[in-house]
């Protein structure tokens, strides 16, 4: 089946044989194909949905969304990758000359502790300021591997996660991957709406991942009555796993309103790749103790611990003040906010509260983006980024002056076409 799946023989979303058909047909004890069936989910090949049975996923996990992208002629501008500006990033050499002269002197061994001591105390210090639920620290390769390893802890191929739409394109194919069933939940500019994650609980999430800050792609960013709005939702359901995304930790200037209140299983998540660097991989996780118990005790079977040298070198760059988010949250506020406003007086609309993309809803996403790259700026494609929202295209400006802004409008406007309805999740 999975050759099948690779060579285009069974198509997307293609219906397959019952198990007990199959079993017939082949000749075979039944729970063999129910084992194979079951791998294939787990690979993100297949999907089961109750007594609809089982197809062929849509987009097979092999088949990643970061694919769907516009290769940049030269000449054309690319406002697409959603990577931070190089000059906002803090330099490194001195924090990592400093971390590998201490290293010389004291080298990391086996045995010893996951996580760098002052690293703990300085990210549950930062927690603890944010609001954010008492909790031990854990250390993860970027926000990404923090929530794979929290959804494979809590888990079990074929539970349903609900998952924010439009989203992190990334985690869309996670999801999957994993052989968990995403449940998609709409989005506004304060974030999740409640109505919305309390119908997908209803139809059996057993997990929510909801992003605090800067939402990729929509710039969404939580308010405090949003937040006690999802809160109510998800006290109705402590059986649920939360986690929570706070990646625009370091670029944006507003507090982030944590929705974990310290019950059940929840894990909040703050990556250091858009403030100090991308390649450091490091990102910070809290949780529930039973939650980030079974993280790091899995994490020791594989990696084994996340480099206490990049840990050590992270400590440097935030006790330096090496960067000074709020002079970074207000360069990306000043062009994304540039951009909004020059779309609405051209009469687009455009969404972007926080962080560094603005999302904007067209009528035709193809030939938007096919009209953009013909007056010279590569966006990215908004498939790249939901489910069932409605069409769009999303930039970043990080790589934007602010005499980029009337141009990149005057494009966008040709490009958006007739208005479309105004929800976008």
């Amino acid at each position: 089946m999975e050759r099948g799946v690779g060579s285009g023989l069974l198509e997307p979303g293609q219906p397959l044989p019952p198990m007990r058909e199959l079993a017939a047909t082949l000749g075979v004890n039944p729970n063999t194909v129910a084992a194979a069936y079951r791998t294939l989910r787990e690979r993100g090949v297949i999907e089961t949905d109750g007594r609809r049975g089982s197809r062929v996923r849509p987009a097979p996990a092999t088949t990643a969304r970061g694919s769907i992208r516009v290769e940049a002629p030269a000449g054309a501008r690319d406002v697409s990758n959603g990577s931070p500006d190089p000059a906002l990033l803090p330099p490194l050499g001195p924090a990592l000359a400093e971390v590998a002269e201490a290293y010389a002197a004291r080298p990391t061994m086996y045995g010893e502790e996951p996580v760098d001591e002052e690293f703990a105390r300085l990210a549950r210090a930062a927690f603890d300021t944010a609001g954010v639920p008492a909790g031990p620290v854990g250390v993860a390769s970027g926000s990404l591997d923090a929530v794979e390893r929290v959804l494979t802890a809590r888990l079990r191929p074929g539970d349903a996660v609900a998952v924010e739409d439009p989203g992190w394109g990334s985690l869309l194919d996670l999801v999957p991957a994993l052989g968990l069933r995403p449940l998609p939940v709409a989005v506004d500019d304060d974030g999740p709406l409640p109505d919305s994650v309390a119908g997908a609980l209803r139809a059996g999430a057993r997990a929510v991942i909801v992003t605090d800050r800067a939402q990729n792609p929509t710039g969404a960013r939580l308010t405090a009555a949003r937040a006690a709005g999802l809160r109510t939702v998800l006290a109705r359901h402590p059986d649920v796993l939360l986690i929570e995304d706070d990646h625009g930790h370091g670029i944006v200037a507003e507090p982030p309103h944590p929705l974990a209140t310290g019950t059940g299983a929840w894990v909040f998540v703050r990556s250091v790749a858009k403030a100090w660097g991308p390649d450091l991989r490091i990102a910070a996780f809290t949780g529930d103790a039973e939650t980030v118990d079974r993280v790091l005790g899995r994490q020791r079977l594989g990696p084994g611990w996340v480099s206490r040298l990049l840990q050590r070198a992270v400590v440097r760059l935030w006790t330096s003040g090496a960067v000074d988010p709020d002079a970074v949250a207000a360069a990306y506020g000043e062009r994304r906010d540039g951009l909004v406003r020059a779309l609405a007086a051209r009469g687009v609309e455009a969404h972007g509260r926080s962080g560094m993309n603005v999302w904007i809803p067209v009528a035709d996403e193809t030939g938007a983006v096919a009209r953009l790259l013909a007056r010279g700026w590569v966006v990215a494609p908004g498939a790249r980024f939901r489910m069932e929202a409605g069409p769009a295209v999303r930039v970043t400006v990080s790589g934007l002056a602010l005499a980029d802004l009337e141009p990149l409008a005057d494009a966008l406007a040709h490009a958006a076409g007739p208005a479309p309805a105004r929800s976008y999740g």
